[in-house]
This record gives structure tokens, C-alpha cells and sequence, in this order.
């Protein structure tokens, strides 16, 4: 039973950092098998004395500032493990999870900060507090320098090596101006229309956030759309996921209620968070974007225009009748005179 609690602990430690596993095969969160006997382990931020809680290192230097942190490895195999430790620049996946480079990937940010030891062995069943120096250049540029650290296993199979890693963030900023930033490029509109005449549609609208600023930032903001018909407009909410600085990814959003009758005006407006670190005295930097787009009412054309031919064919049908019944009475007139001609010659 405590053999299952610390392998699912040890999973959990994994799904809350880094887990990378560069294989040819599925991978397996926190565990391989170098040597044949299944390797289960976790890397975690600690203090002199083991983990302490942290789920990754966060702190704020100054540059050539020089700090020493501590890492922990825990083994929960049967036998001894030689660990291969890493440090390189973070990153966030296309998903938006965190990462760090590979070994064969060069870092030249914050990974490049992190000093530790190229080994370490770990006893079976133990755990190993591992310090690290943090070194920030002096001329150090202010804001965020993601990095990661991890503890690596290289499994051999055949020909074919795979490197399992699990380790966890190291978010280093540099102390200085703060800005945090978000600038909306591309944007574009559609209209998704409603063919119920009496429904309104929906505008759709994408763009691409990029994080113009020095830290890491999350977004949020609306998107109104204006119409020429109506007031005030529709609105919908906008969410721009974490990005680190430099980072871009696209962002769609919708806005419903929206009729389509022919102008619409779209205006996107962002304001950026900052994901963690003291916001005090930081430069924010809301940004707003527009673009306006032209859209054809068919729905409600085609019922214009069978209004239209309706309200037609009734001015038809009833002006027809109208002249029938003129005719009718012209008719009767007629032939009442002529029955009254005839009655006078008879009398005579």
C-alpha cells in the first residue's frame, strides 16, 4: 500500500511540473526503465532539508545577483538510480503547458542562469536535496527569464535510447521596470448568419495576442460589435491565455445577438494580468483593435422580397376584382336602360 501511495504521488508531483519523455514508444509520467527494473521518480523545489511544498521556484534579483536553491529527487524504485540533471530555458507548449528545451536544443536565457551538478545518485526508497546556484548577469534586461530544471533517466531498448525527464519551473525575473503588454494583430471577423429571418446570427471573430512586454501575462477584455441598426451594440468576453514574453497564439471569440444588417463594426479591447510576481508599480498596457466588415441581409431579403411579392400579387388580385365588378355594374346599367327603353315603346 505505501509502495502504490508514493507512485501515485509521485505521478501527481509530475503532472504539476515538467514531464517530458522523448521516445519512438507512449510515454509513461514519471517512470521508466533503463536497466529492465521499472524507475519511478519525482524532482520537486526544496529547501536544505527535502520538498517544501513549492510547486516550482519563483523569485525577483537584481542583476549579478547570485542565489543558491535547492531540488529534490525522490526515487521510489527498488534499487539505486543515477539521475542526469538539466537546466534550460522554459518555454510554453502550443497548449499552453510549460517545457523546457531538450538536451540538444541551446539555451540562451534563463537556463543558462542555473549551475548544478551533472549527476546525482539516488538510493532506493530515498530521497536527495541537490543545491543549485542561480547566477543573473549584470547586464541582465529586466522582466521575466523562464527556465526549468529536471532530473533525467536514458532507458536503452535495441538501437533506440529514450530519455525520460521530470523536473518543474524556474521563473527568474529581473528586477526593473515591469511592463506588461498584449498586442492584438490579424484581426479578423465572421458572421455566422441565422436563416430564421426572426433569429439573429453570431460574429466570430479571431485574432493573434503577442505578449509585447517583458513578463508573463494572461488577458481578458471584450469584444463589441456595433450595428447600424440598434444601440449600444452586442459584447462578448475575450481571453487571452499565458504568454511568456515573445510569445503569440491565436484567440477566437463570440459574440452572439448580432442581426447582420450590413455594417458591423468590431472593436477587441485587452487589458494584460500579470501572472505572478508583485504587479505593484508595474506598467500596464491595455491595447484595442477594430475592423469593420460589410454583410448582405439575405434572410431577410428574401422575405422583403416575398413581402413583397405577396403585398403584389394581393394589389393584383384585388384591382382585378375591382375592374370585374366595374364591369358588372356598367352591365347592369346598360342593360336596366335598355329594359326601360322597352318598356316605354310598349306603353306607346
Amino acid at each position: 500500500m505505501i509502495r502504490l501511495l508514493l507512485r501515485r504521488g509521485a505521478v501527481l508531483v509530475a503532472l504539476s511540473t515538467i514531464v517530458s519523455i522523448t521516445s519512438v514508444v507512449a510515454p509513461v509520467a514519471a517512470s521508466a526503465e533503463p536497466t529492465g527494473a521499472a524507475v519511478t521518480w519525482a524532482v520537486q523545489p526544496a529547501d536544505g532539508r527535502g520538498p517544501d511544498g513549492r510547486r516550482w521556484i519563483e523569485h525577483t534579483l537584481d542583476p549579478g545577483a547570485v542565489l543558491t536553491e535547492h531540488l529534490a529527487v525522490r526515487n521510489f524504485s527498488d534499487s539505486a538510480v543515477v539521475f542526469t540533471l538539466q537546466a534550460a530555458d522554459g518555454y510554453l507548449t502550443d497548449k499552453g503547458r510549460f517545457n523546457m528545451l531538450t538536451a540538444g536544443q541551446e539555451s540562451v536565457d534563463g537556463g543558462t542562469w542555473i549551475t548544478l551538478p551533472e549527476r546525482v545518485t539516488v538510493g532506493a526508497k530515498q530521497t536527495k536535496v541537490v543545491p543549485f546556484t542561480i547566477t543573473v548577469p549584470p547586464d541582465a534586461t529586466p522582466g521575466d527569464h523562464p527556465a526549468g530544471v529536471a532530473a533525467t533517466v536514458t532507458s536503452t531498448g535495441g538501437t533506440v535510447a529514450v530519455q525520460s525527464r521530470v523536473g518543474f519551473r524556474v521563473m527568474l525575473r529581473t528586477s526593473g521596470t515591469v511592463t506588461a503588454a498584449i498586442e492584438v494583430d490579424d484581426l479578423t471577423v465572421r458572421y455566422d448568419r441565422s436563416w430564421n429571418p426572426f433569429t439573429a446570427g453570431a460574429v466570430r471573430l479571431s485574432f493573434t495576442a503577442r505578449n509585447t512586454g517583458n513578463v508573463a501575462v494572461t488577458g481578458g477584455g471584450t469584444a463589441t460589435v456595433g450595428e447600424p441598426v440598434g444601440r449600444g451594440g452586442r459584447s462578448g468576453t475575450v481571453e487571452v491565455p499565458e504568454l511568456m514574453p515573445g510569445d503569440a497564439r491565436q484567440v477566437v471569440a463570440r459574440v452572439g445577438g448580432v442581426w447582420g444588417l450590413g455594417r458591423l463594426t468590431t472593436t477587441v479591447e485587452v487589458t494584460p494580468a500579470i501572472v505572478s510576481g508583485d504587479p505593484a508599480g508595474a506598467q500596464l498596457r491595455p491595447t484595442t483593435a477594430t475592423v469593420t466588415v460589410w454583410t448582405v441581409p439575405w434572410p431577410h431579403l428574401v422575405l422583403t422580397a416575398l413581402v413583397g411579392v405577396l403585398v403584389l400579387g394581393w394589389l393584383t388580385i384585388a384591382r382585378r376584382r375591382r375592374r370585374h365588378l366595374a364591369r358588372l355594374l356598367d352591365q347592369a346599367r346598360a342593360e336596366g336602360r335598355a329594359e326601360g327603353r322597352t318598356s316605354v315603346l310598349t306603353a306607346d
